[in-house]
């Protein structure tokens, strides 16, 4: 909301008008060296296995890396990294009020072409001192990315750009599948699909049914096991150059056997014809 370069007000003056003090505007959470190798065990643990809860977290956490935390804080750290385990939970389905929920529209639904279904989704990415967030556009009959976007902020804003840059590059899909996240649900990001234009239909997962979004979650734990674990970057900019380069190794060089040994590229372009439905 502040602006620092605005030619017409300081910052303080900015801050004033909207009655935050300058300090609450120059403050930098910082996060210590214990919570940060904590939340990269747990995210270690959590995409080997997206079953595990506190508990075996906890447990998990202490004898395989020695690190002792108490569930509280490991619920805390799994808050601030917006996962969830996926055994079932009381009231899964009771509504949020501000937001409108979609039906969930693919079960039992055939994948036989390109831009029939595209999903996206966030996933957490550890940095040596801090950490960003990931969300990405995948088509679900090629398994090609198609945007991207990193932000060390959990704003709604990154998921519209990265989806409307998808949109822009190839045209619209007949069902984006996203969750229930909030940065989804909000009308920022499902406006996007209210134009006369749009004749895409929104779909959402059922809530804590994480394999209803299977595809980009694969692609999550991909994308860990061979870059970002191997990597360990260190800022920002390091991780986006990096995510980069995977990502375009991932859709134009590296062979998939889900698409018959072919890259997502040479099937999202049509240039190898798959022999069965995804």
């Amino acid at each position: 909301m502040i602006n620092p370069d605005h030619k017409d007000y300081s910052i303080k003056e900015q801050c004033e008008l909207l009655s935050i003090s300058r300090n609450a505007y120059y403050y930098e959470p910082k996060v210590s060296e214990f919570r940060l190798t904590l939340m990269r065990r747990i995210d270690e643990l959590y995409t080997a296995n997206p079953a595990a809860g506190q508990r075996s977290l906890q447990s998990s956490l202490l004898r395989r890396f020695g690190i002792k935390a108490g569930r509280k804080l490991i619920r805390h750290m799994m808050d601030i990294m917006q996962i969830a385990s996926l055994a079932p939970k009381p009231f899964l389905s009771a509504p949020n009020t501000q937001h409108k929920k979609y039906p969930y529209l693919l079960r039992g639904v055939v994948i036989n072409r390109v831009n029939q279904v595209w999903s996206t989704d966030i996933t957490y990415i550890k940095l040596r001192n801090g950490f960003a967030y990931l969300t990405a556009v995948i088509d679900w009959y090629s398994r090609r990315i198609l945007s991207w976007r990193l932000s060390t902020t959990l704003s709604t804003d990154f998921c519209e750009e990265c989806t409307r840059e998808a949109i822009e590059k190839y045209s619209w899909p007949d069902v984006f599948n996203t969750d229930q996240g909030c940065q989804f649900t909000s009308e920022q990001f499902t406006n996007i699909f209210n134009g006369e234009s749009c004749s895409t239909r929104l779909s959402m997962d059922g809530k804590g049914r994480a394999f209803d979004n299977i595809f980009v979650k694969r692609f999550w734990r991909t994308l860990k096991y061979e870059d970002v674990y191997l990597k360990g970057y260190e800022t920002v900019v390091e991780c986006r150059k990096g995510l980069g380069e995977y990502i375009c190794k991932y859709n134009d060089i590296r062979e998939h056997s889900s698409v018959d040994g072919n890259t997502p590229s040479d099937i999202y372009f049509g240039r190898v014809k798959l022999e069965r439905a995804a």
